[in-house]
């Protein structure tokens, strides 16, 4: 039987993006001030300034867009697949394995308190915010590290994930 889940989880903004962005617009704002003062004093700069003000906006809105993440789960036939989107513009793999290789897919309690992801030093965060109800956690050996991946299946995956293993799934709620 193929099975084939995806689901897009949009990350919540922090307060340090947030802070990046009115950083990107201050800072913005005060270089092209004083780039208008500069060209003033400079002559020769000013056919330019037109070309130099559309530069510093377009970095600007590349860098106040790039703090739109989303995160794309891809569940096909046993394999855990995990992109990061960047402003609908570039994605990423953050996250690929077999299910049959997770030691445990379970809900995370007490955010990154949890005793049972307090000794693993590799994260892959790939959720909302770890406030979300919904966060669950899976550890396994990846890449040669003990890693905690972070993420918020919905019951089509969870279900899945506990048909291909049933025994390192602990959620109470799924029913087959």
């Amino acid at each position: 039987m193929d099975s084939f889940i995806e689901r897009l989880v949009v990350k919540k903004k922090t307060g340090k993006d947030y802070l990046i962005i009115v950083g990107v617009i201050l800072g913005s704002l005060v270089v092209l001030w004083l780039l208008g003062y500069l060209v003033q004093l400079v002559k020769f700069l000013q056919p330019f300034l037109l070309l130099f003000f559309a530069g510093i906006i377009y970095f600007s809105y590349l860098i106040i867009t790039g703090r739109n993440v989303e995160y794309e789960y891809i569940f096909t036939n046993g394999d855990l697949d995990i992109d990061m989107i960047v402003a609908q513009r570039k994605r990423k793999r953050i996250f690929s394995a077999n299910c049959k290789d997770f030691d445990i897919v379970a809900k995370l309690k007490g955010g990154y308190n949890d005793r049972r992801i307090s000794g693993v030093n590799k994260r892959i965060e790939a959720i909302s915010s770890i406030n979300s109800d919904n966060v669950y956690f899976l550890t396994l050996v990846y890449k040669g590290e003990k890693t905690a991946v972070l993420f918020e299946p919905d019951e089509r995956i969870l279900k899945s994930l506990k048909t291909y293993i049933p025994r390192k799934v602990e959620a109470d709620n799924i029913n087959i």
